[in-house]
């Protein structure tokens, strides 16, 4: 009973930080946005708000690059987790896996001898 309402509380806290994270996305995203535009007239000489939509477009598109930003870096993330998984178990094939190679039955019972006289 206990293992469950650990597993609920960890699981709610989870959605909080990715809400979180959502949410702080978008708003950077949007000044973002936002502040790229106030540049752009800005460097041109022109009034901060010059035309208020092209703000509003800036901090839409500000908004959805932030958060596919996010994404791209959770798939990332997960990529990289089966990658090490898989050569992980691949280096742990190729060198305690193989028992039929000659060159395996020479050297693991001298390094097994080798680590027992050290210890």
């Amino acid at each position: 009973m206990r293992r469950d309402y650990c597993t609920e509380e960890r699981g709610e806290i989870e959605r909080e930080r990715e809400r979180g994270m959502a949410i702080s996305a978008t708003v950077v995203g949007a000044l973002l946005g936002l502040g790229t535009q106030m540049y752009s007239n800005a460097l041109r000489k022109l009034p901060y708000m010059r035309h208020p939509w092209e703000h509003v477009l800036g901090m839409g598109l500000g908004v959805v690059f932030a958060n596919q930003m996010v994404k791209w870096e959770a798939k990332a993330q997960e990529d990289l987790d089966k990658l090490l998984i898989k050569a992980k178990q691949a280096n742990e094939r190729r060198y305690f896996g193989n028992s039929n190679s000659p060159l395996y039955n020479f050297f693991v019972p001298t390094l097994r001898y080798t680590i027992t006289l050290s210890w």
